[in-house]
């Protein structure tokens, strides 16, 4: 049976076929709780623990029915080689039966006589007739032979682990062949002049907004919906991401290696704390300490072609590379930037490739505002280029695309934060000193800067106290030469504000880019009509010049007539 489903021009065929899916038998959901006994004791685990522990079992059951199998084919083994025993000396062995008074006592002289056991001696009593004859003779050779043999393999089996992952490897490639038959309906995307598409699981994936989490301990997980997680406490999460189900999560580390992830397959959790840890979700390692989190529509072709990924390191070094350069989801990691030695990447943002600044703001106070057209697209394996000048024991806390929503919200290390309007900071050249940010006093220095609506909330990650929370506008708005702050954060002593973050989000950047490129447009379209306006009267007065000494010349001949 074949169906042909027409749809009109602005019709969307993923959504057309989202809603069959929903509302046939097209497509059905289940929910798997994957709690097992592990060891005795209950565990939930993911599908790749589920695996691994599924194979341990059957390589236990296959232990076990060896060892069975083993015990029975040595108890036949030992029966038949009674059996032998009794056919090679049948004559005598008939004489003992016939001359004992009972059972009891043939059955002893048999054990006495030929050393067997009482199992034997009892198979011997209770052999039928017909066994005796030279047909049934072979029988028990070959049997014995065969049971033999079957011993030998059994004990093989047994002590080499590798024999029976082989087991389980043909016994599961048997249940494969016996039903593992193909999907019978094929769905493909058909248009016209173009040949046919698989669907993947990206393209099947309803189009949820979701909230991505990951803790100072390095859990990972996601929200059921678009409810956003608290940051406060010890589920707050040190980095977050609004995406939808259908993006592809970047993961970076300090070391400039990333992996990329399709955020559907990351865990759901009420609590962020009981998610996986990152390492289990992404191919990093246990060496690799995430410093950055970003998301991106599964389908780059969104964006504009000179999108770029910017990422700057603490020592002030930065790249950009083109967004269609970023790999898809993937089983191995890549390298976003190369990082040197004792550096360490920390941020990464987006930018629409010509008409964003970058700033860049230091411990010690100071702040550089620079085009990004100073730095030209770099390919994955780069380095970058210097951004700042850095004074001895300097680093950067924070580094921000503008324009960007709000001010920037600057925190120092004694708990006080004050926000900065952007035009505050002057644009310079690239590698630069900068100008000051705030003045402050001895021994403090800024801990992180961010940018966002008033309203955002800010998550203050410290070292030994639970993460913080703080809305962005609980700090004044002041003049970037003030050094008065407002008290966010109460420091106890031998307390260290180790971070500050603020939900990452795709919208920062492409509505942003957006509004600058209608606000483009609009001036354009005025300093248009305004040289439209200056040119319209110039024009007239051209026209006028040209007309008078036309009417005069043909006056001067009319009178010569």
């Amino acid at each position: 049976m074949r169906i042909v489903l027409e749809m009109t021009k602005n019709a969307e065929p993923e959504a057309v076929l989202r809603e069959l899916y929903k509302r046939t038998p097209m497509q059905t959901t289940f929910s798997i709780n994957l709690l097992a006994l592990v060891d005795g004791e209950p565990r939930t685990l993911t599908l790749k623990q589920a695996l691994r522990v599924y194979v341990e079992h059957r390589i236990t059951v296959i232990k076990r029915r060896a060892e069975f199998d083993l015990e029975k084919a040595k108890a036949r083994a030992h029966i038949l080689e009674g059996y032998l025993i009794a056919l090679k000396n049948l004559d005598e062995l008939i004489g003992i039966i016939r001359n004992a008074p009972d059972v009891e006592t043939a059955r002893q002289k048999l054990m006495k006589r030929y050393k067997l056991t009482e199992l034997q001696a009892n198979a011997i009593l209770d052999m039928q007739l017909r066994r005796l004859a030279a047909l049934e003779r072979k029988k028990i050779e070959t049997e014995y032979k065969e049971v033999t043999g079957v011993i030998k393999e059994l004990t093989t089996l047994l002590k080499s682990p590798k024999l029976m992952r082989g087991v389980v490897a043909d016994e599961l490639l048997k249940v494969k062949a016996a039903y593992g038959d193909r999907r019978r309906t094929q769905i493909v995307s058909l248009k016209k002049g173009k040949s046919a598409k698989m669907l993947t699981a990206t393209d099947l994936m309803p189009d949820q907004t979701v909230w991505v989490g990951v803790t100072a301990d390095g859990i990972i997980a996601r929200t059921h919906d678009d409810k956003q997680p608290k940051h406060s406490g010890n589920d707050a999460p040190r980095w977050l991401v609004k995406a939808s189900t259908t993006d592809t999560l970047y993961l970076v580390a300090e070391n400039g290696k990333a992996a990329a992830i399709a955020l559907h397959v990351i865990p759901e959790s009420e609590k962020l704390s009981d998610g996986v840890p990152y390492q289990k979700a992404a191919p990093l390692g246990e060496d690799d300490v995430l410093s950055a989190m970003f998301a991106l529509p599964a389908r780059k072709s969104e964006f504009p072609e000179e999108t770029c990924v910017i990422s700057i390191t603490r020592f002030g070094m930065i790249k950009k590379s083109l967004v269609t350069e970023l790999p898809g989801p993937s089983s191995q990691s890549f390298v976003l930037a190369r990082v040197n030695e004792g550096d360490g990447l920390g941020w990464v943002g987006l930018t629409d490739g010509k008409k964003k600044d970058i700033l860049l703001v230091t411990s010690s106070g100071m702040a550089i505002r620079f085009k990004e057209d100073d730095v030209r697209p770099m390919g994955l394996v780069a380095a970058g280029v210097n951004g700042i000048k850095l004074d001895d024991n300097d680093e950067v806390v924070g580094a921000e695309i503008l324009p960007a929503e709000g001010e920037i919200f600057l925190l120092a290390s004694d708990g006080k934060a004050k926000r900065v309007d952007q035009k505050d900071f002057p644009s310079q050249g690239r590698y630069g000193k900068g100008v000051r940010a705030w003045d402050l006093p001895k021994k403090i220095t800024l801990v992180g800067a961010v940018s966002g609506k008033p309203n955002h909330m800010a998550t203050i990650v410290l070292a030994k106290g639970a993460p913080k929370s703080a809305r962005l506008d609980t700090a004044a708005v002041r003049k970037r030469a003030s050094s008065r702050g407002d008290v966010i954060v109460e420091m106890k002593k031998d307390e260290v504000i180790t971070g500050l973050s603020v939900a990452w989000t795709v919208e920062r950047y492409v509505k942003l880019a957006k509004a600058v490129a209608e606000e483009e447009k609009s001036k354009k379209k005025e300093e248009q009509k305004s040289t439209v306006k200056k040119a319209a009267p110039a024009k007239k007065a051209a026209v006028k010049a040209k007309a008078k000494p036309a009417t005069s010349s043909s006056k001067g001949k009319k009178k010569k007539k």
